[in-house]
């Protein structure tokens, strides 16, 4: 369970001027914080805000930016667009998923990773591509998959 600092809360929305119509902003900032919004925080928003939970949990499940569960340390995001598909992205998933003994879609149990796929990064001629907590590796093969995780390991 994640210790929630009320007093970051209450800063958070007093920018908002607490106003239940700035809930998509203060959810941001938030997940800003905790990498994820905690139930904890889900909870003390409602009260502050006084409005459902239910509306809270409606928004964020309905947004795809917002996670209801903590991200790894190292979030690592696939590119499986078109141009990424055709030239190995599966490949490059798979190893990844031996890499660190997850499937697609998990966390690791120690919050060091969490794996995903989008539709598209946006950087085609850099097929196949991933992210790294946000920074784009292009032109991946199976080896530079082994050299990052090399180089990782060394830092």
């Amino acid at each position: 369970m994640v210790e929630i600092d009320a007093g970051l809360l209450r800063d958070i929305l007093s920018r908002y001027q607490g106003k239940d119509s700035e809930l998509i902003p203060v959810l941001l900032e938030v997940q800003e914080n905790y990498s994820y919004l905690p139930e904890e925080a889900i909870k003390s928003i409602a009260g502050l805000l006084n409005i459902p939970e239910g509306k809270i949990y409606s928004v964020s499940s309905f947004y795809s930016q917002f996670r209801l569960t903590p991200v790894g340390r190292q979030h690592i995001t696939v590119c499986r667009g078109t141009a990424c598909h055709v030239r190995g992205a599966s490949q490059i998933l798979s190893e990844l998923e031996q890499e660190i003994g997850i499937a697609e879609g998990e966390t690791s149990d120690d919050l060091e990773y969490t794996l995903e796929s989008v539709a598209c990064i946006g950087c085609c001629a850099l097929a196949p591509c991933l992210k790294v907590n946000g920074n784009v590796h292009g032109e991946m093969t199976v080896q530079k998959v082994e050299e990052l995780f090399i180089a990782e390991e060394a830092s």
